[in-house]
């Protein structure tokens, strides 16, 4: 079947944008969580979270375009230019229809959605503005990418909450492999305002103290992140000829799901997701050099992961850089795809922020405190969103064939 490689990828995230930033803020343990400074969270009982705190969409962003979208969608916009610039790909010189957007989206443009509804109930209806049913929908950033760059190929957004940042590179992988040459796929999010933490609060999975701890002993949640990242995935054969390296290759990919109130706590998901992942890659479970873990935070959650990692791969390197960035659902898988593509392509672990060995409450192989240098051929990435969706893929070193 047609490989598929990752050739480019563009982060916005609570430390740092662009690649390079980002992966140097990783690899030192560096963490962006903090008393949230957009709104007055004082009757909040969450008060941190890893906001995006520097970021100016003024010349990276066409200002007609600023004004009909939300957050979230500026984000995709810059992390999408990055990318692009990075995999030296100008949609320009392509067939446009042979290029497609793949993107993930959670909570939408809540903060648009937000404003729009204060000023109808303080104005009245001729307040609202135009753009409201447009920049809060789901599809919005696929949509706009689209648009921004001409790009006709197949379209998609996938709706699976924090696996989703997973799901929409198995969707754009699966495009590539039905014939489009080029997909830019990822997954942001922009959850950090007064609406948008109302909804997330009724989960009881956020941490409302002690900060985001995951894999300790006193662990109670997880704090909410935004930003995210945009990969170019490309056919290597069309990669080769552009004379465009890879970071990695999309290897393989399981979804499962797991229903009912207790679908956090269920091992069985997982064990099937990645034991399905790993024989869609072809890659024996003795392969696997690291593990960038879904990390919930929660105690039930993250002992059903351990078990299942006991389950499947065993003793494995382990890091969850998230626990730095908070977590910002469909953008957070997508910034451990590109993460765990940086660490392929350099051989070195990033540690998991704020946690330390003596926290564990598990049987646990975390890397903490100090990036691990190590040979790595193949990554698998774990993400569970709300409700059951559950997603396993593997990343592969350049080196290593597809199945």
């Amino acid at each position: 079947m047609t490989g598929v490689v990752v050739t480019g990828l563009g982060v916005v995230a609570p430390t740092g944008s662009g690649a390079d930033q980002f992966w140097a803020a990783t690899l030192a343990g560096d963490s962006g969580v903090r008393p949230i400074s957009r709104f007055d969270p004082a009757g909040y009982p969450v008060r941190e979270a890893g906001e995006v705190r520097e970021f100016d969409p003024t010349g990276l962003i066409d200002p007609r375009v600023v004004v009909q979208t939300d957050l979230w969608t500026q984000f995709a916009l810059v992390a999408t230019r990055q990318a692009l610039d990075a995999a030296g790909l100008d949609p320009a010189a392509h067939d446009p229809f042979d290029i497609g957007v793949t993107t993930s989206a959670s909570s939408g443009g809540n903060a648009f959605g937000q404003r729009e509804i204060q000023a109808l109930w303080a104005q009245g209806p001729r307040f609202v503005g135009p753009y409201q049913s447009i920049a809060w929908f789901y599809a919005a950033s696929t949509g706009q990418i689209s648009i921004a760059h001409n790009l006709r190929g197949p379209c998609a957004v996938l709706s699976t909450e924090s696996a989703g940042g997973l799901d929409a590179v198995a969707h754009a992988r699966t495009a590539i492999r039905g014939g489009c040459r080029v997909q830019v796929c990822g997954g942001t999010e922009a959850p950090v305002s007064p609406y948008a933490l109302t909804c997330q609060l009724p989960s009881g999975l956020l941490a409302e103290t002690g900060g985001y701890r995951p894999f300790a002993r006193d662990a109670g949640g997880y704090l909410p992140g935004e930003g995210g990242a945009v990969l170019v995935l490309e056919d290597d054969e069309h990669a080769a000829r552009r004379g465009a390296p890879a970071l990695a290759r999309v290897a393989g990919h399981a979804a499962t799901f797991a229903g009912g109130d207790d679908w956090a706590l269920s091992t069985e998901a997982l064990t099937a997701a990645i034991r399905l992942a790993l024989a869609d890659a072809g890659v024996p479970a003795r392969e696997v050099d690291v593990v960038f873990a879904d990390a919930m935070g929660v105690p039930g959650a993250d002992a059903a992961e351990v078990a299942a990692l006991a389950a499947t791969v065993g003793a494995v390197p382990v890091t969850a850089p998230k626990a730095g960035l908070g977590r910002a659902y469909s953008g957070t898988g997508a910034l451990d795809v590109a993460t765990a593509a940086l660490a392929l392509a350099t051989g070195r672990i990033p540690p998991t922020p704020g946690v330390t060995g003596a926290d564990l409450d598990h049987d646990l192989d975390l890397v903490t405190g100090r990036a691990r240098d190590v040979p790595l051929r193949h990554a698998l990435l774990l993400a569970r969103g709300f409700g059951g969706f559950t997603s396993a893929l593997v990343l592969s070193s350049p080196a290593h064939t597809d199945n």
